[in-house]
């Protein structure tokens, strides 16, 4: 098996051939755009928009797309934990022997999973900001505290101006990934055999604890490479929350073009900086995917 992964992994003259062919076609593309459409390139321009230098320390700071990559950090991470409490909970009904639990479970899962990712992010965004989190007063809450809360505030959530709309978006985003996370932790608990269950209700364990202790981290275990992988998906998706304003990398792109017409600087720029998010995590579900089926 790893003679036959090592000869897999070997550079063939079809893949020289593929390279060459997806060089040329770069070349192309950029010949065409530079001499068909006139355009002026000015990538010495895009550095500045990554960092600036403070003129009252003289120290390098982060500018807007950088600002707009850590919200786009910030936000996937929140959204990915609330998305896995979430998921987690409509997965442990949709297996549970209530049946109206059941019953419920399904339907929000059946309902947002086939609804467009955009009607939800306007329904939800519009919902949880106008009606369900001002009932909490967290720009209220954000102003009146220290110094140093806010200061912590700003670098694990969002600046404090912006805390309720950063939640809002965080929340409805989560809703919607909870939705696929669920499936997926629904397909790892019931791929468990029955005799389990039969093991530990033996052994005393109540279906509570069975659950806890013998099921779920096989289900875990099983499913692992494929939550890694929504949870990258997640990271893409949040790119869908700067219709509503939120100062994520792709909405800092969105004003950054419009304000200096460097249409295809900006989106390749942005478009390395997703990958350089995402392409880690990638290896990483690759390695978890290797480990289980060598396991």
């Amino acid at each position: 098996m790893n003679d036959l992964f090592a000869r897999s992994r070997r550079f063939t003259l079809l893949d020289g051939v593929l390279l060459v062919l997806l060089i040329g076609a770069a070349v192309y593309v950029v010949h065409r755009i530079t001499v068909q459409l006139h355009y002026d390139w000015n990538w010495a321009a895009i550095p500045q928009f990554l960092f600036r230098r403070d003129e009252a320390t003289g120290l390098w700071v982060a500018n807007y797309l950088t600002h707009g990559l850590l919200t786009t950090v910030r936000l996937s991470l929140w959204s990915g934990v609330l998305a896995l409490c979430l998921g987690l909970v409509l997965a442990l009904a949709r297996t549970g022997r209530n049946l109206y639990g059941r019953l419920v479970a399904r339907t929000a899962i059946e309902l947002l999973r086939n609804l467009p990712p955009l009607v939800t992010i306007f329904l939800g965004y519009f919902f949880l900001a106008d009606q369900l989190i001002p009932l909490f007063n967290l720009n209220v809450a954000v102003a009146e505290a220290e110094p140093s809360v806010r200061r912590l505030i700003g670098a694990l959530v969002a600046p404090p101006e912006q805390v309720s709309a950063f939640a809002a978006a965080a929340l409805t985003l989560a809703v919607i990934e909870s939705t696929y996370v669920a499936e997926i932790l629904r397909a790892g608990i019931e791929s468990v055999g029955r005799p389990q269950w039969e093991a530990g209700l033996a052994l005393g364990l109540t279906r509570r604890q069975c659950l806890r202790y013998v099921i779920l981290p096989q289900a875990f275990d099983r499913v692992l490479p494929p939550l890694a992988g929504q949870m990258i998906s997640l990271i893409k998706d949040s790119a869908i929350v700067s219709v509503i304003s939120i100062q994520e990398l792709t909405y800092q792109g969105t004003q950054l073009m419009a304000s200096t017409s460097m249409t295809i600087e900006v989106w390749l720029t942005i478009a390395v900086l997703y990958f350089l998010l995402t392409f880690p995590c990638s290896l990483v579900v690759d390695r978890l995917g290797r480990r289980r089926r060598s396991a």
